[in-house]
């Protein structure tokens, strides 16, 4: 097994090359090989990369972040030289049926690797289509149980709940000395389903009583009701596993009915906008991440420094995951100096502690990522590790 590492930081950005819409032409399908490997490969035609990403609808923070991380990506590996990247971005608006509709355009548009979808529920139905054509798939956050066994083209660099999640709840109770919680979730949604099973698994492993469970709509905005009923439990923390869009209300209408416990939230939760949106309300939230901001290695200190100068803002978890993504593209094409799908999958499955802004990452034997969650907690309007 060939171990690919990559420690560089890449240079400062230059320009974005990217374009909206897929191309026609099937050789991208059918591979390119170029001349040298590596640090030498050369390649006469960009790689052609289809992008999944919800730009609008619910999910519209995570896809807006996922697109700068990978516009940010694009820059800098089109400016190393050698292979130059296309990515071709579709607006899935958060909806899985429109999801479908694009991957069978990417796997029909000569494609060589597809990134995305956003969310859990659309990938459950759109990386079918990815392994049905046999054209690699990296989910960038994708985080529920069950993706990766869809078939051997799919792959994730986001690490999945079952993992996150118990180390969250691991630590909360030694540090926050949970002793009762509610659990709250919506129960209509692949990933938040997906991340209540996860809370409630590492809950009992934790020997943490759950007082009460209420379920909601992913659509609802008012959750006075449930959380008076939640408030009644007097729990030592509210478990919340929801996207961002409901997340906002629950939070700050908590804080509003006197609920100042931590609310420990799941992997929606890791987005700037709650901070924006429930201001103080958004303090003592506790979340577990894929992305330790504060890491100072070389791949990530790069990373912040680039994302910042080029958007005057601190990137999230979202465009780290997507920026990482495409540089695991780049070491697999790089590696055989191929844009062949076949050679694409086999490489992406034999990337070993190679060094990225998420860590020092690695593929295990079932495509899932394999790096160290952290655990945040929001203190003065900012993510602070839980200490």
């Amino acid at each position: 097994m060939r171990i690919h590492k990559l420690t560089a930081v890449f240079a400062p950005i230059l320009a974005v090359s990217a374009v909206s819409c897929a191309s026609n032409d099937n050789k991208s399908a059918e591979g390119e090989k170029g001349v040298g490997s590596e640090k030498t490969c050369q390649l006469a035609n960009p790689v052609k990369v289809g992008a999944a990403l919800s730009l609008t609808g619910a999910a519209a923070p995570y896809g807006k972040s996922q697109k700068n991380g990978l516009d940010l990506a694009v820059a800098q590996l089109n400016d190393k030289g050698g292979v130059k990247y296309e990515v071709s971005y579709e607006d899935d608006a958060t909806d899985p049926k429109q999801g479908i509709s694009i991957f069978e355009k990417f796997a029909d548009g000569g494609m060589s690797v597809l990134l995305g979808p956003t969310l859990s529920n659309a990938a459950k139905v759109t990386d079918p289509i990815a392994q049905e054509n046999k054209v690699p798939v990296l989910g960038i956050s994708n985080t529920a149980a069950g993706i990766t066994s869809i078939g051997n083209y799919v792959f994730r660099d986001s690490l999945t709940e079952a993992v996150v999640i118990p180390n969250t709840i691991q630590q909360a109770k030694a540090k926050l000395g949970l002793k009762k919680v509610v659990v709250m979730y919506a129960n209509d949604d692949a990933f938040t389903q997906s991340g209540y099973d996860a809370f409630a698994a590492a809950l009992a492993a934790e020997k943490v009583a759950v007082a009460k469970t209420i379920t909601f709509s992913k659509a609802d905005t008012d959750f006075h009701a449930l959380l008076t009923d939640a408030k009644a439990e007097n729990p030592d923390a509210i478990v919340v596993s929801s996207l961002i869009e409901a997340g906002v209300p629950l939070v700050t209408q908590a804080r509003e009915l006197g609920i100042n416990v931590p609310i420990i939230g799941g992997n929606g939760f890791n987005t700037p906008k709650l901070i924006k949106d429930a201001g103080a309300a958004a303090n003592n939230v506790v979340v577990g991440a894929a992305w330790n901001q504060a890491n100072q290695t070389e791949a990530n200190a790069g990373f912040l420094d680039s994302y910042k100068r080029k958007f005057k803002a601190d990137p999230d978890q979202f465009a780290a995951q997507a920026y990482t993504g495409l540089l695991l593209v780049d070491q697999a094409v790089r590696a055989d100096c191929s844009t062949d799908r076949n050679a694409i999958r086999d490489n992406l499955a034999e990337i070993v502690n190679m060094q990225t802004p998420l860590g020092n990452f690695s593929f295990d034997a079932n495509r899932d990522a394999v790096h160290p969650p952290v655990v945040y907690t929001i203190k003065n309007g900012k993510y602070q590790l839980l200490h």
